[in-house]
């Protein structure tokens, strides 16, 4: 999901390069949707990975 939302930055930073900004700022919203929910979903991931490792004795 960090891939796509990479390539969509990039598509933005193109599309802005050639004048095309209806294109660039509908692929900058698709890039932070994309980047939000990678961040959500690995923060979940790691919360559930601490409380499940359990204590070390």
């Amino acid at each position: 999901m960090l891939y796509w939302a990479a390539v969509f930055f990039i598509i933005a930073i193109v599309a802005a390069v050639f004048g095309f900004g209806g294109i660039a700022s509908g692929a900058v919203s698709i890039a932070k949707v994309l980047f939000l929910v990678f961040l959500v979903l690995f923060l979940i991931s790691l919360v559930a990975g601490l409380l499940r490792r359990g204590k070390v004795t």
